[in-house]
């Protein structure tokens, strides 16, 4: 996308936001020695970062330590950004560790340079913070970030043998085996899975069927393309990059919008695409048997957690679907801006797909933009506008 010239400082501090927003959608060409549980493909980083914060959201209550659950999960967004210019290095492989950290420190500066300088020091600072593991939300991050594809492997159907035997290495000798004594909890539930034992009646180990479920986010395809236009994006991507948007554009929402409730809706908000499938909101479907399979798909994957947490959850993506508390039309307005700009530097994706006119996409998207923040409207209205007259 090319930048339409700023109209003023709000303006310039929205193309700065927007640069690194499209600049971190590379992270789905990313990646990682591990596969999605069906083994149909290797996972992308964009995808584990979505899942290692779900998972960060659903086991903070089982957090060896209180932890601030909200900063776990924003340094797990934000974590493997580096990936895109230093690529994604898997465990059981040898590595010049110096040469790693060098390219990774790197990327950080160019990566969070892009965006305005307080947003570059803040979210430099937060991922410095989960390098270094010294806080204890830093250290609870990167415990989820070590053990979910360990579980990953182990609650597949059928584990490839090969990766099966580098959980076993993790959990007994490598990066996952201090979490005996820093997170016996954890560490317990993926001896069980790995040995063929039932699993321990314990806190993590009742929330497992709902994380392992999660999982097949990952094949639900949308019809908007990622930002190259290569292939199609797929929900749990694009759960991850909302969550982005979210927590870089907070400042645009109006007084009193919870950011962190905004990034738990958005981690959630798809996840009855697993039973309902995506709807693209260009095709004309009929809205109320849509709504009634997301229900019942909600029903059925908030169930499969613990009472309380299952009702808690349930409650904040139906208070999403509604739209009708602030943060709610907030997240909404963040759930419809993100695929804008992927058509854009597409050549019009989904909009030359289904032949969106620009009233069309002004009722039918624009408008919940506009409802979350005029502002954030106004600046995407400039920039799609002109496609639509070319």
């Amino acid at each position: 996308m090319k930048d339409a010239a700023p109209a003023g400082p709000r303006d310039a501090r929205l193309a700065a936001q927007f640069r690194f927003l499209q600049e971190a959608d590379a992270l789905k060409g990313v990646l990682r020695a591990n596969v999605l549980q069906d083994l149909s493909r290797p996972e992308n980083s964009a995808e584990h970062s979505w899942h290692a914060a779900l998972f960060a959201l659903v086991l903070a209550d089982c957090a060896p330590q209180p932890v601030e659950a909200a900063r776990a999960i924003a340094m797990l967004l934000l974590h493997d950004l580096v990936e895109i210019d230093a690529g994604d290095h898997p465990i059981h492989l040898p590595v010049d560790a110096a040469a790693v950290e060098a390219a990774e420190a790197a990327a950080a500066q160019r990566l969070f340079g892009l965006l305005p300088a307080d947003q570059a020091a803040e979210l430099h600072a937060l991922r410095a913070e989960f390098e270094a593991g010294e806080t204890t939300d830093a250290r609870y991050a990167r415990m989820i970030d070590v053990i979910q594809p360990v579980f990953q492997v182990l609650m597949a159907p059928a584990p490839l043998p090969e990766h099966r035997r580098i959980a076993q290495d993790n959990l007994l000798s490598g990066r996952a085996a201090p979490l005996v004594a820093h997170w016996p909890e954890a560490h317990a539930a993926a001896l069980a899975l790995l040995e063929g034992r039932p699993l321990p009646a314990t806190p993590v180990a009742a929330r497992l069927a709902f994380l392992a479920e999660a999982d097949r986010l990952k094949s639900v395809l949308r019809a908007t393309p990622v930002l190259k236009g290569a292939r199609r994006e797929n929900s749990a991507e694009h759960s991850w990059h909302i969550a982005l948007h979210a927590l870089v554009l907070h400042d645009l929402a109006a007084p009193g919008v919870d950011r962190d409730r905004i990034i738990a809706m958005l981690l959630l908000h798809d996840l009855v695409e697993i039973d309902a499938g995506d709807t693209p909101i260009h095709a004309g479907v009929d809205a109320a048997a849509q709504a009634a399979r997301e229900a019942a798909a909600a029903e059925r994957l908030f169930g499969l957690l613990p009472a309380k947490q299952g009702a808690a959850l349930h409650a904040l993506w139906q208070e999403f679907e509604a739209a009708e508390t602030a943060d709610a039309v907030f997240a909404k307005s963040i759930d419809r801006v993100q695929p804008l700009f992927l058509n854009l530097a597409s050549g019009g994706g989904s909009w030359r797909d289904y032949e969106v006119t620009l009233a069309q996409l002004e009722h039918r998207v624009g408008s919940k933009i506009a409802r979350g923040s005029p502002a954030l409207w106004a600046f995407v209205r400039a920039r799609v506008a002109p496609w639509f007259a070319a």
